[in-house]
């Protein structure tokens, strides 16, 4: 039987992420493993993940997966096509993974590997570098410029789940397969349909203390994870809860400061135009708001805000994840980790202190990841210890 790799937040996980981990199952074969890379206390909206990356595996063990390893801040808070390199490269490197699994709109892969095939390719990038010119923001250049190369079909680029997708594909390393999960139900950010709800309508549920009304888009084990979650202090964990300690940081950052963050910090105009805002902003939408343009989207400006908060710059990233860092198991996959010591070409942390070991990039990204959680532990509801990163072993089930 195969392994298969999923790319998750699971922020919260629900009825939709169970359903993908059931049905890749189904396609693989019963018995068949499934290995997840899910973000840790960040992802890649800009935000804090609602719940801590301990409990988050939890629920993914509870709903179906096996095995789930970490996809670090640097890489998950970032734009779309990091955000993929980083997770599918930590998926490769482990040497047990054979397929790729990824839910889309689509629910086909034809289209979507043309898509990939096309913005690999050196006509769109000149395409693009035209439309970006015109000041077009990034996602809409990018589209243009594969309609303009591969006409109707550029269409898939439209959704955001197809988005994603594509941004595997074009990372899926040689001699790995990839499969696909059609989407059902709720679309992303939409309204709750046909039993399933969009993850962040059931943040917003969270947010506004609503729980009970997400319990039937909720898998049980993740019910009874954020209730209690919810219980102690811990959830739901919210930028908002730091929003004076990340507008006092930005507003003693200057251009180069601003400019030194990944992800197009350093674009033409923008290092200045975040200055402008941050002297100028009284909350963290206001300091989005005032940033934000045609060009440069919401989204981005609230990656730039999360990296300023957590004192991180693109130095902080390598060219590659230098280790596979172990969230999680049940005895399946402890049998994976067990093949993974003669498979996998990273070092493998499966307790905080084999990140003593590290040296060079890997002891700094560790390191980097401990900082994060330690703000992170300022963004819930009840402020919680430092140190986790260095005293939380895996979720074993």
């Amino acid at each position: 039987m195969g392994t298969a790799g999923v790319v998750t937040e699971y922020n919260p996980f629900h009825t939709g992420h169970a359903h993908q981990l059931a049905e890749t199952r189904k396609a693989l074969g019963e018995g068949s493993a499934l290995v997840c890379v899910m973000s840790g206390n960040f992802v890649q909206r800009g935000e804090c993940s609602v719940l801590d990356k301990w409990s988050r595996s939890r629920c993914a063990l509870q709903g179906g997966a096996d095995l789930v390893l970490e996809n670090p801040t640097p890489w998950a808070a970032a734009s779309a096509e990091t955000f993929a390199r980083g997770a599918v490269g930590v998926l490769a490197a482990t040497g047990v993974v054979d397929t790729l699994s990824f839910g889309s709109e689509a629910g086909t892969l034809e289209e979507l590997r043309t898509a990939a095939r096309c913005l690999d390719g050196a006509e769109y990038r000149e395409s693009l570098r035209r439309e970006l010119d015109l000041g077009l923001p990034f996602a809409a250049a990018r589209e243009r410029a594969a309609r303009s190369v591969m006409g109707a079909a550029a269409a898939c680029l439209a959704t955001p789940n197809n988005n994603l997708a594509v941004e595997y594909l074009r990372a899926l390393p040689p001699g790995m397969a990839a499969m696909t999960v059609k989407r059902v139900g709720a679309a992303h950010d939409g309204a709750a349909a046909e039993g399933f709800a969009s993850a962040s309508a059931l943040r917003a549920l969270l947010h506004s203390g609503e729980l009970e009304k997400a319990e039937a888009y909720l898998p049980a084990g993740t019910m009874a994870e954020l209730t209690r979650a919810v219980e102690e202090g811990r959830a739901p964990a919210s930028l908002l809860q730091c929003e004076r300690a990340v507008l006092a940081r930005l507003r003693t950052m200057t251009e180069a400061d601003f400019a030194a963050l990944p992800d197009g910090g350093a674009a033409e105009g923008l290092p200045a135009r975040l200055v402008r805002a941050a002297v100028g902003a009284l909350t963290l939408e206001e300091f989005c708001t005032a940033a934000k343009t045609k060009r440069y989207a919401h989204a981005r400006i609230r990656r730039l805000a999360l990296w300023a908060f957590l004192g991180l710059t693109e130095a902080d990233r390598p060219a590659h994840v230098p280790y596979v860092r172990v969230l999680g198991m049940n005895h399946r996959g402890r049998e994976l980790l067990s093949r993974m010591k003669k498979t996998c070409v990273l070092p493998v942390i499966t307790k905080p202190a084999h990140a003593r070991r590290l040296e060079g990039e890997g002891r700094a990204l560790f390191e980097t990841e401990a900082r994060c959680t330690n703000l992170f532990a300022l963004c819930t509801p009840q402020p919680q210890p430092c140190g986790l990163e260095w005293t939380t072993g895996p979720v074993i089930l």
